[in-house]
């Protein structure tokens, strides 16, 4: 089963606008993944990212418990990140949610973060990468 993707994508893309990205699209390809990887954390009920060369949000959630593993914000409004796929596992007490990226973000290398994070409020440059004035 997939996760309403739509409303997935429609959240992200609102942060993006807000950071100054272009919005992203869905994979189907990496919403595979990422619900088989939602299932295997859900079957060891441990919160772990898969290490895959792609970006990865994670979400978990038990009863009235909630966990997130929320340092990649970023991520989500990362410039050069194109595409997303999400995955839900649930047992009807526990959920796991995993978002995936394309390509990748959260890169650390001199100069990534200042040219891919941008403050909210910066206006989107849809003719290329950039941002306008």
């Amino acid at each position: 089963i997939y996760l309403n993707s739509s409303k997935f994508l429609q959240t992200h893309n609102a942060y993006r606008k807000q950071h100054g990205a272009l919005p992203l699209t869905i994979n189907k390809n990496l919403c595979r993944t990422a619900q088989a990887w939602a299932e295997h954390l859900l079957s060891i009920r441990t919160l772990k990212h898969s290490n895959k060369d792609y970006g990865e949000n994670l979400y978990y959630a038990w009863s009235s418990a909630t966990k997130k593993l929320t340092g990649h914000f970023t991520q989500v409004v990362w410039k050069d990140t194109k595409e997303v796929g999400v995955g839900l596992a649930t047992d009807g007490n526990t959920t796991f949610v995993v978002g995936q990226y394309l390509p990748a973000g959260n890169i650390t290398n001199a100069g990534y973060f200042e040219e891919n994070v941008l403050p909210a409020g910066a206006k989107v440059d849809s003719k290329s990468t950039g941002t306008s004035e």
